[in-house]
């Protein structure tokens, strides 16, 4: 059975998707794909059906990574078949531990940067959406860092089921 984990922003047409992308590609490389799910929505349901913001994109594609990607929102009956949830900033936090039907599925959901130690304290990814291109290189950078504490948790994860 694979682990599943799924990012959450506010759309799910900037951070999240970002997320995925990064995450999905460092899954690949760590030679976990199968074994690891990854997949992205948005606490609203603004942007769903639209592909991601056009800078995400770019920026994706400048870097190497897939930029293929259907905007959703977040629905609380996933939280039975996900593993992690990782939000894109406290207040993607606190709204996906509301929605989490459980104690256990509110503990599922985590902050991306806190996977990033270089982080300490600012644990949030700023929103991109209305700023100019470095804000969106800059929120890649971000998601890059975390992405391999991340990556290391899930993989200890991985390990442990499969013991």
């Amino acid at each position: 059975m694979a682990y599943r984990v799924c990012f959450v922003c506010t759309g799910n047409i900037c951070r999240s998707p970002m997320a995925e992308s990064v995450f999905r590609a460092r899954v690949a490389e760590a030679g976990l794909d199968g074994l690891v799910e990854v997949d992205s929505a948005g606490t609203g349901g603004w942007h769903e059906g639209e592909g991601a913001d056009p800078r995400t994109v770019t920026v994706l594609r400048e870097h190497g990574y897939d930029a293929g990607h259907t905007a959703r929102q977040f629905d609380p009956s996933w939280f039975a078949r996900l593993d992690l949830v990782i939000a894109l900033d406290s207040g993607h936090l606190r709204a996906l531990r509301r929605l989490a039907p459980t104690e256990r599925d509110a503990d599922k959901v985590r902050l991306l940067r806190s996977y990033d130690p270089a982080a300490e304290d600012d644990l949030d990814v700023p929103d991109p959406y209305y700023g100019g291109a470095e804000t969106f290189d800059e929120c890649l950078e971000m998601v890059e860092a975390a992405s391999t504490g991340l990556l290391a948790a899930v993989r200890e994860q991985v390990e442990g089921q499969a013991a």
